[in-house]
């Protein structure tokens, strides 16, 4: 069974990394994630006592906990009073010489780097040598032993200053998710007769009725039943601006309530809710990491026993080639060295981008579900729209009733309203909607046929409700010039008898053309539309938002050809997304490099498995999180090459003997707080 647990005590990303590795080879382990930012893991296993006898082997500090009781281990205060306690006790010490000042900057050193010394001995003993403990404490202990006293502390101390800064902006994000995981719902008024019960909202059963008080969240998805209010949906769409419900309207679980008293009928089960949902999708974001978290991962565990070997040479060998070298001189010029090579400026700031770009696009109403699909939108060149619900409305009217062969406007609804009363298809509803009763009886038999129509028993009579390849399809006798109507059109059929069109109308969002014309300027090339709507209809559309090309009256499975067909012609390291919101997407949105998918009003088979689900339906937030993406790549590579550059001259120079441990540790501490900064600005 899959499982989320908290690993107390979970300070270092280099850790988080080894754990991962090491569980992912154990046979009794079926998927493990490790997710340094939010220090929780995601396991799924019959044997995790076995995990947790491992976990200790590995890093004997670090508690495994049910991720509930899990909580920030970094106390800010208690180490912001060490460090200015270590940092006072080190200035004191330039006041003295000779041995007492010796024991000044002895006693500073073990109050800034007692937990790293004891870290690094702790692992040595369980086997774990190469990590940043190790390394800072060889280097400080060296300059000890060659009587550098005052930079073996001030290494420390800057050191500690450096890991600081790193755990607050690893701390702060973590009570973000924490935040988050708090937002939920934890109580529901049932109305139960004139009287109201507080239970979980867990335990509410679909077809109850609850009552949302002023400044409530909303706990379940639902339809207004009673009242009016105004309701804040920021929480799942990212939109700060308030919606206006009234009786009818749809609402959902994590909305909060700001002005009157509502009355919900609940249509959904909590697990099945709107924040559930996204609840789900954020705690397993990080799951799935980019290719170059896992470079990194993997490049820090070569890279620090190099460092150390070549240390060791740098420390050895000259003395015995050079003339006039000392073992003192080179000794110190390795310890250098070993300081300003600690990876952790790497292995910190590159999780925490990406953390920050899949944060960023959650509170602009984009859910992400891994960083490695912040690497694919980048590649992204050509991006394919469904057309209703997605770049329309989806709100469709009947704008005319066109009855033929004697048959009456009223007969000619009657008889489509009745064969499409047991359809959730919009065209179906906005029909039943405008012969205007409720209640309708659900037909006799009944068959949808995907991409055509129905099929239904009315009354005794047989009923084909459909578009013009019904007609052809079922070989029904009709004029050819109904074959040409532009926009929507419902043909209904009686007992074998055309007997007339309904004409539909569906409006354009008003952010479709500026969603196109945004995806161009974001760097997309091509944009396309798929539709198994007529070619009037969609033709109609493309002009008004600019569509490069599209496809129409196609069936799922031919959108699903002529996806392939589009992906075919894309260049060599393109790749290509599909919007959608139907349950009929969701295999195109499967074949799809992206599949993204509209959150509130899609269905859940599009939503779960999209990669990218937009919450507030607008098809301008494509374009939004293909620069959150390109912004979070950016700052990625920035990092990489600033700390790699840095690190490279002040190699060179501490070998050439031109910079000294003071120069490298401000180096090292100073890449990993840019680097970490340079992380909290895609946040």
């Amino acid at each position: 069974m899959k499982k989320r647990y908290a690993l107390k005590n979970l300070d270092c990303a280099h850790c988080a990394a080894t754990i991962e590795t090491k569980l992912s080879k154990m046979n009794t382990v079926h998927t493990v994630s490790v997710n340094f930012a939010t220090a929780t893991m995601n396991l799924e296993t019959d044997h995790i006592d076995q995990v947790i006898d491992t976990i200790r082997k590995i890093e004997p500090g670090i508690q495994v906990e049910d991720v509930t009781e899990g909580e920030d281990n970094f106390h800010a205060r208690r180490e912001l009073f060490l460090m200015v306690a270590a940092l006072s006790i080190f200035v004191l010490g330039w006041f003295f010489t000779g041995p007492l000042q010796a024991g000044i900057f002895f006693t500073a050193y073990v109050l800034s780097g007692w937990k790293v010394v004891y870290t690094a001995l702790r692992n040595i003993i369980h086997g774990k040598v190469f990590d940043e403990n190790f390394l800072m404490t060889i280097a400080t202990a060296g300059a000890f032993a060659i009587r550098e006293y005052p930079e073996a502390a001030g290494v420390m101390i800057f050191y500690q200053i450096g890991e600081y800064f790193q755990d607050l902006s690893v701390s702060r994000s973590r009570k973000s998710i924490k935040a988050l995981l708090e937002s939920q719902p934890d109580t529901a008024w049932v109305k139960q007769g004139d009287e109201l019960k507080s239970v979980s909202p867990k335990e509410v059963e679909i077809g109850s009725r609850i009552v949302v008080k002023p400044g409530e969240k909303i706990p379940l998805d639902g339809v207004v039943e009673s009242g009016e209010s105004q309701v804040d949906t920021s929480a799942l769409t990212g939109e700060s601006v308030p919606r206006i419900v009234d009786p009818g309207a749809e609402v959902a679980a994590g909305m909060i309530n700001k002005t009157g008293v509502l009355t919900v009928q609940v249509t959904k089960d909590y697990s099945d809710s709107s924040i559930a949902h996204i609840l789900e999708l954020v705690q397993h974001s990080l799951e799935k990491k980019a290719k170059t978290e896992k470079f990194i991962t993997r490049f820090a565990k070569t890279y620090t026993p190099v460092v150390v070997g070549l240390a060791l040479l740098v420390a050895l060998l000259p003395p015995f080639f050079i003339t006039g070298a000392t073992f003192s001189e080179w000794l110190y010029r390795a310890l250098i060295l070993l300081v300003i090579s600690c990876p952790c400026a790497l292995v910190v700031s590159i999780p925490l981008s990406y953390f920050g770009g899949i944060g960023s696009a959650s509170r602009k109403g984009i859910l992400i579900k891994g960083s490695n699909y912040l690497d694919v939108l980048n590649r992204v060149k050509t991006v394919v729209f469904d057309k209703t619900g997605t770049l329309t409305k989806g709100v469709f009217k009947v704008l005319a009733v066109m009855p033929e062969q004697g048959y009456s406007e009223n007969e000619l609804l009657s008889l489509a309203a009745h064969a499409e009363s047991h359809s959730n298809h919009p065209v179906a509803q906005s029909i039943v909607k405008a012969y205007g009763r409720n209640n309708l009886p659900d037909p006799d038999a009944y068959e949808e046929i995907p991409g055509f129509g129905v099929t239904a028993a009315v009354e005794g009579r047989s009923i084909l409700v459909g578009n013009d390849r019904l007609l052809h399809e079922k070989n029904i006798e009709h004029h050819e010039k109904v074959c040409d109507i532009p926009g929507t059109v419902v043909h209904v059929v009686d007992e074998g008898t055309y007997a007339g069109y309904i004409m539909i109308g569906d409006e354009v969002k008003e952010g479709s053309a500026a969603a196109v014309a945004a995806l161009k300027k974001a760097g997309v090339k091509n944009v396309h539309m798929l539709t198994g709507d007529s070619r009037h209809s969609a033709e109609q559309i493309g002009r008004i938002v600019k569509i490069d090309s599209m496809g129409t009256d196609l069936l799922p499975e031919e959108k699903v050809t002529a996806l392939e067909d589009i992906m075919r012609d894309r260049g060599k390291n393109d790749l290509v997304a599909f919007v959608g919101d139907g349950i009929n997407d969701a295999p195109v949105i499967a074949q799809a490099d992206v599949g993204i998918a509209m959150g509130v009003g899609g269905t859940d088979a599009a939503i779960d498995i999209a990669d990218v689900v937009l919450m507030n339906e607008s098809p301008g937030k494509v374009a939004e999180a293909i620069e959150i993406a390109g912004k979070t790549r950016k700052v990625v590579w920035q990092n990489i090459i600033f700390a790699f550059a840095v690190k490279l001259v002040f190699v060179i120079l501490g070998i050439a003997g031109v910079a000294n441990m003071w120069e490298a540790v401000f180096a090292d501490v100073g890449v990993a707080l840019l680097a970490v900064l340079n992380a909290s600005r895609v946040r």
